[in-house]
């Protein structure tokens, strides 16, 4: 789901609480040393997430925020911001070319340049907590 955060909505923030959970404590923030990743340069998205990217040739930026059950992807154009929330159970990632991201139907992939590779940490930790989230949801059948 992508909201347009540019203002506090304090609807937008009790749907986005629901879908990916609340923020991380300072406390535990500072435990998992930090729970946001710098910039990165976004290559190119989704035909259907087409009109959050700059119509002129300017260069597009995101980071990515962690919750405890999800991610929100901050797309920055202009002076707006937009998030796209994605649980954990959504998420897939994909590392070839660059970084992408993947949640119903739609993607962002990230330039493979040195503003990723400052980020590798951070992804690493992310798909930590994406699989330690999965476990807990862990049915088996028989």
């Amino acid at each position: 789901m992508i909201f347009d955060t540019t203002l506090q909505n304090r609807e937008n923030d009790i749907l986005i609480n629901d879908i990916v959970g609340h923020k991380f404590s300072f406390f535990e923030s500072i435990r998992m040393k930090g729970v946001g990743s710098k910039r990165m340069i976004i290559e190119s998205v989704s035909p259907n997430m087409d009109e959050l990217m700059n119509k002129v040739s300017d260069i597009n930026y995101a980071n990515i925020e962690l919750r405890k059950n999800g991610i929100i992807v901050h797309i920055n154009q202009g002076l707006k911001t937009y998030s796209w929330v994605i649980p954990y159970h959504s998420l897939h990632t994909y590392q070839s070319n660059g970084y992408s991201i993947h949640a119903d139907g739609k993607f962002v992939r990230f330039a493979d340049n040195k503003l990723l590779k400052e980020n590798k940490a951070f992804l690493v930790k992310m798909m930590y907590l994406r699989t330690e989230n999965q476990e807990k949801y862990n049915f088996q059948l028989h």
